[in-house]
């Protein structure tokens, strides 16, 4: 009998191009998803909470924005180009794991929260706990997968918002409802707690078991690098770089943030525009958008792959952008739709449309980024892309979405009108600044595959 030393079964664990076998590396994409749900449940459990926080602690629309948005916000930018930089020369499935944990503690910290300071307190840590996710997530998966099998993981691992948020929704409905049969909780060391506090525990206590596990994922190589071992680009070439690709960059830092605010202006009040409005029950609310959220979300994002593959083999090499264009130039109808639906099931309708239509590009958007590139400067560049979509979609989609309902419309009951407003100026902004780079995309990536086949 044969005996492997170490050398032979790595090897063995390495496909014939030199990535990880197609079995690792789904496993690993499996896993990669499975905390981009978590990670998107923590995130989204306050939306559907609004309504008992208010009463509880007494806070305006803005005020719970603030919440959602800028205190989440606040600490996921000031940490993710940073982190990039780490992820760029450091063991990444170090770094996720110990930001699983921290996220998952601060949700649960969340939940012992007594007032609109130490809820924005447990809010900030989420966020920093969550900054280590998009950058050593996409870098991973960039080091599993050659380029030309990277869309579908990409879409398979950016069904994790969609599937976290519809479960947030789901699962803190039917939480809320168990827990709201007690009158009175007590919890050891926090003694009684509302029934909204102890909702943000119980949704946190999974993301804990995950974070050991994340942790003893097998580190791959990295591959194209410019020097044998992992050193990060220079700040200033990576500005060079930057500069030299203005276009394309501007769209992906900047374009693409305006179909993200809608995604998270949506996330943010469509629970409260279910109950305000439509005049749905808790449950009833959550368990609808869940559905949808679920749903629509996924196949948006499985859809988006589909549609550029379709558009590639026309001979648009800026097919990943140009579904981003053609996704907002669908959004803004259906919002409007919405701000003008008469009924329950339009409105579901027009939100189960939009929740399909603003992920469609998200997952070509991922690749496109990976595409141009290098490998030596991806953790800042994606740390960078993640401050740019959660500064303008994260911090100001719910914010702008409240100001224009406490503000300029002054009604409680016009939410349906802020989402359409705040959603229709950002696919304007959005569709000027990505068609200005579908031209430069286009000659980059055929110069890109002429020199592969050359």
């Amino acid at each position: 009998m044969t005996c492997l030393n170490k050398k032979d079964l790595n090897n063995a664990a390495l496909g014939e191009d030199g990535y990880p076998s197609a079995r690792r590396a789904w496993a690993v994409t499996l896993l990669l998803t499975i905390a981009f749900v978590f990670s998107f449940i923590d995130r989204q459990i306050l939306n559907l909470l609004v309504g008992p926080i208010q009463e509880d602690l007494n806070l305006t629309d803005t005020q719970v924005s603030l919440l959602q948005g800028f205190a989440f916000v606040s600490t996921y930018v000031l940490l993710s180009v940073p982190i990039g930089r780490l992820v760029d020369t450091r063991r990444r499935v170090s770094i996720l794991a110990g930001g699983i944990a921290f996220w998952s503690l601060a949700t649960a910290a969340c939940g012992a929260a007594k007032s609109f300071g130490g809820l924005f307190i447990a809010r900030a840590g989420v966020g920093m706990g969550e900054a280590t996710l998009t950058p050593a997530s996409w870098s991973l998966l960039a080091d599993y997968f050659p380029p030309k099998r990277r869309i579908l993981p990409f879409s398979i691992f950016l069904t994790g918002p969609y599937l976290g948020a519809g479960i947030a929704m789901i699962l803190g409905g039917l939480v809320m409802e168990a827990l709201l049969a007690h009158d009175d909780l007590q919890l050891p060391l926090l003694g009684s707690v509302a029934a909204w506090q102890a909702t943000f525990m119980v949704v946190a206590a999974p993301g804990l078991l995950l974070s050991v596990i994340v942790f003893f994922v097998r580190e791959p190589a990295r591959k194209g690098l410019a020097t044998a071992t992992p050193v990060a680009a220079p700040l200033r070439e990576i500005v060079s770089w930057v500069r030299a690709n203005g276009r394309i960059y501007t769209a992906l830092m900047l374009g693409i943030p305006c179909v993200t605010l809608v995604l998270y202006g949506l996330q943010a009040w469509i629970p409260t525009y279910l109950l305000r409005v439509q005049e749905m029950s808790l449950v009833e609310a959550g368990t609808q958008y869940g559905v949808i959220a679920l749903v629509s979300g996924s196949l948006g994002v499985l859809s988006g792959p589909v549609a550029g593959n379709f558009l590639l083999r026309r001979g648009y090499y800026d097919f990943q952008l140009r579904v981003a264009m053609i996704s907002l130039l669908l959004i803004a109808p259906s919002l409007i739709g919405l701000a003008l639906a008469p009924t329950q099931g339009s409105a579901l309708m027009c939100i189960a449309v939009v929740s399909f239509l603003v992920p469609m590009p998200l997952a070509l958007v991922a690749t496109c980024i990976q595409s141009v590139t290098p490998n030596q400067m991806r953790g800042v560049l994606v740390g960078t892309h993640v401050v740019t979509v959660n500064v303008i979609g994260l911090a100001l989609g719910p914010t702008l979405v409240a100001f224009c309902t406490d503000y300029i419309f002054a009604d409680r009951q016009a939410v349906g009108y802020s989402l359409a407003l705040v959603g229709t100026a950002a696919c304007g902004i959005g569709l000027v600044l990505i068609g200005r780079a579908l031209k430069p995309l286009s000659v980059m990536l055929k110069r890109q595959e002429r020199s592969v086949t050359s």
